[in-house]
């Protein structure tokens, strides 16, 4: 099925709340229960050809933008989203391969990923965690490897895999990349490597993560993957591209854990009122609906600016991916205070079991490419060059990068950089777009929205004096660390902004083109998190988001800025007794 669109999967999947359909809810839970892998559920996307939605077009596949995909994604990861390692772990290493692999390793993986094989990608080690300098598997002088790698993302069933391993001493140089064709036909696997389960995790239980235990594997001159020393620099530029796509399992979480807590609260009554008109419950929704919003808006964003400013994805990455992934764990606790009871049974009403399955799988997600401190200590390592203020990136370099109604710029991996050589663009752009806000009439019409957009103004230009005192003699040691959390809480606050500033000629999360209530709503939770505070402070600036998100629920939409139409459900809202 050539140009899968996010309709086409929801109507091939079907109804996701029929407790008798293979693809839907009840049948998730019932696999997490077992810890058994969605292998139907992956089998049928991979015949309709989802799993070639991040692989080129030179590579047989259909990946066209970044946005899209994330979509499409969401549409499957709404009902389980293990469908990701099932049919997306590869993408990796075939980054990794795009980067610096020659024709016939990128032919190799292009033909094993595009007939629904798998290439695992071995960085980590389980006596190290993030700390890849001190990696130990090893190729020997005589061509053999030895060690073991950990948490192997399909490695118990791959076809072949993209190793890093050590070949010198220290440093970042030590490292170079192996491709090894695990195909018996072909010579591959023997003796010299063990397949063996990892470690069962709480979430997204029944994946398929291994430990592969190398001992002395021969490994010919042909395995290696572009230069000698190369291999750690090319798996960390390849990473972000991963983080966009780990944000799509944040979102499809978050997308079921709402809905979830909207057909509760429509349902249930307390004093013969349903829990969704009461004031308390809607001021919860309120700050659940901005949270939402804020993460798909700085996921969008992300998706779109790897196509328009690659080198500027060693920070916007670990920018968005910790936006997103922290907003989706408030988010779900704040979901859980009104399902109360109903968020930790595992049998009785409808959906039992899923919420507390949503809340194992977002932690995965949450540190599946690497944990949130290892992301804002890379992150901090680079703001002392973001907030020099002496390299600004050309003005206008983002403009238009975020229509999210025409396609980007192509995207191109090499652009991919190990630190941004200058300052964040999104940023640095937000002076002019903060003016073309303040100009428009919208802006008089939300007072609101107005102040949030001049708070966000004030906090950016406050970032270098506050990069300068976290360097000063006597600072705080973690102060470089907390003042990287909060330019990323800014980063997602800004990429907002860009996004309404491009997209004012369109319906946005289903409101009236040029829209500010969404936005306002959606910097209320951003600049909250970066000040350290709580939301409900502003919480008059936060229905809005309630309004747009309980008129997605309502009209079976995605609960995204272009919403989809989901598959038709026939489940309602079911009356509860009263509390």
């Amino acid at each position: 099925m050539s140009g899968l669109t996010p309709e086409a999967v929801e109507e091939l999947l079907g109804d996701p709340t029929d407790p008798e359909n293979p693809y839907g809810f009840a049948a998730a839970v019932a696999r997490d229960e077992e810890d058994a892998a969605p292998d139907d559920l992956c089998r049928k996307l991979v015949s309709a050809g989802f799993h070639l939605n991040y692989l080129p077009a030179s590579w047989g596949g259909e990946f066209r933008s970044f946005d899209r995909s994330l979509t499409l994604v969401r549409a499957a990861a709404r009902r389980d989203v293990n469908i990701m390692p099932g049919t997306m772990f590869g993408i990796i290493a075939a980054t990794c391969l795009q980067l610096h692999g020659n024709e016939e390793q990128r032919s190799r993986a292009a033909e094993i990923l595009t007939s629904g094989g798998t290439v695992a990608f071995a960085l980590t080690e389980a006596g190290h965690g993030s700390d890849i300098l001190a990696n130990e598997v090893r190729l020997m002088p005589d061509g053999t490897l030895h060690g073991e790698k950990w948490m192997v993302g399909n490695g118990l069933g791959c076809d072949a895999v993209y190793v890093v391993a050590r070949t010198g001493e220290r440093g970042p140089g030590a490292f170079t990349a192996f491709l090894l064709d695990l195909d018996p036909e072909r010579g591959g696997e023997d003796a010299g490597l063990e397949r063996l389960p990892a470690a069962r995790t709480n979430g997204m239980r029944g994946i398929d993560t291994a430990r592969l235990r190398f001992t002395g594997l021969p490994v010919p001159g042909s395995a290696r993957v572009g230069r000698t020393g190369e291999g750690l620099e090319m798996a960390v530029r390849a990473q972000q591209a991963v983080r966009v796509m780990s944000m799509a399992g944040s979102l499809g979480c978050v997308d079921t854990a709402v809905r979830l807590t909207f057909d509760f609260a429509a349902g249930h009554r307390v004093a013969g009122t349903p829990v969704l008109r009461t004031p308390y419950a809607r001021r919860e929704l309120a700050a659940t609906s901005a949270a939402l919003i804020a993460a798909d808006a700085t996921a969008l964003a992300a998706a779109r600016g790897v196509h328009a400013v690659p080198g500027a994805f060693s920070v916007w990455a670990l920018a968005a991916k910790h936006v997103v992934a922290e907003t989706a764990d408030a988010l779900l606790r704040r979901c859980a205070r009104l399902l109360a009871t109903r968020s930790v049974l595992r049998e009785g009403p409808p959906g039992a079991g899923l919420f507390q399955k949503l809340q194992r799988d977002s932690a995965v997600i949450r540190v599946i490419d690497s944990g949130p401190m290892a992301n804002l200590r890379s992150y901090a390592g680079q703001l002392p060059g973001l907030l020099d203020g002496t390299r600004t990136p050309p003005a206008g370099l983002l403009d238009g990068a975020f229509r999210l109604d025409e396609e980007p710029p192509p995207y191109d991996p090499t652009g991919l950089d190990l630190v941004v050589r200058g300052a964040d663009p999104v940023l640095a752009e937000l002076p002019a777009v903060v003016r073309e806000f303040v100009t428009a009439p919208e802006a008089a019409e939300d007072p609101f929205t107005a102040t949030r957009v001049a708070r966000l103004a004030e906090a950016v230009d406050g970032l270098p004096a506050l990069a300068a005192a976290a360097r000063g003699r006597g600072a705080d040691p973690n102060a470089l660390v907390d003042l990287a959390e909060r330019h990323a809480w800014l980063h997602g606050a800004a990429a907002c902004l860009h996004l309404w500033r491009d997209n004012r000629h369109l319906s946005l999360y289903g409101t009236p083109p040029g829209s500010t209530g969404w936005l306002g709503a959606a910097l209320t939770h951003l600049l909250a998190q970066a000040d350290g505070a709580g939301v409900l402070r502003h919480a008059e600036g936060l229905y809005p988001a309630l309004d747009a998100v309980e008129a997605l629920w309502e009209g079976n939409r995605m609960l995204t800025a272009l919403p989809v139409r989901l598959a038709p459900t026939t489940a309602h809202p079911t009356p509860m007794e009263d509390d």
